[in-house]
């Protein structure tokens, strides 16, 4: 069942290892077949170095396993609401890479401060609120991607603007078309956040960019008459 989807996924989990966003087992990445309903995603507690395209794990939208032999990530949970909540996205990846989790334990968004951010996201990257006692002793994994969904509502966010997000005291969370472009922007969410810290230790005193600024790099990528790159042959 899903073959190709469990490969890419697959592919997708060892993308974390080399581009440095996890250490041992921190981290996951799912996709979903929008078609099925089904989600695939990395299986909970197993070594990168080991695992195997048949060890992607099936579950539904209700985080019942359909196939496999192994737990699915523990963060199921988190990324079945952001599949249930945002039906234009594909694929979500985990992580706890360093600098992007520093500001989420800070509690802070990272701020627009240059055109590397702009060219991939539309605004700040946002930092949802702490988890109560309650959820967090509640379903805790299903209460986090509830506080995320609740961040970007409250703010107007359009994850597709804005493919990423961190959650105070946690990691980071990234999205994208599929699971592979879910990797790619939690990548540079890490060397966005890199750069962020950076820019405050060089000067404390900084203040974002220009909006003018913050618009025109992000349109020429991603606008009606984006430019960047090479138009495809007909």
């Amino acid at each position: 069942m899903l073959e190709a989807l469990k490969e890419k996924v697959l592919q997708a989990n060892l993308d974390l290892v080399k581009h440095k966003l996890v250490l041992f087992t921190w981290g996951n990445v799912s996709e979903i077949d929008r078609r099925s309903g089904l989600i695939v995603i990395k299986p909970s507690g197993v070594s990168y170095d080991e695992m195997k395209a048949e060890d992607m794990v099936v579950v539904d939208l209700e985080g019942k396993v359909v196939e496999g032999d192994l737990r699915p990530s523990s963060d199921t949970p988190t990324h079945i609401e952001f599949y249930k909540a945002f039906p234009h996205i594909g694929g979500v990846t985990h992580t706890h890479s360093t600098f992007a989790t520093a500001w989420a334990q800070a509690g802070r968004s990272i701020p627009f401060y240059g055109t590397t951010h702009a060219d991939y996201f539309y605004g700040d990257i946002p930092c949802a609120r702490s988890l109560t006692k309650e959820e967090i002793e509640g379903a805790y994994e299903k209460n986090t991607g509830l506080a995320i969904i609740e961040k970007f509502r409250e703010d107007g966010i359009d994850p597709l603007e804005v493919p990423g997000v961190l959650i105070k005291s946690h990691g980071v969370f990234a999205f994208g078309k599929d699971g592979g472009g879910s990797v790619y922007n939690a990548t540079v969410i890490e060397e966005v956040a890199k750069m962020a810290f950076l820019t405050e230790q060089i000067n404390p005193t900084v203040v974002r960019a220009d909006k003018f600024m913050m618009e025109k790099h992000y349109q020429r990528k991603h606008g009606k008459n984006a430019y960047y790159g090479q138009t495809k042959k007909k």
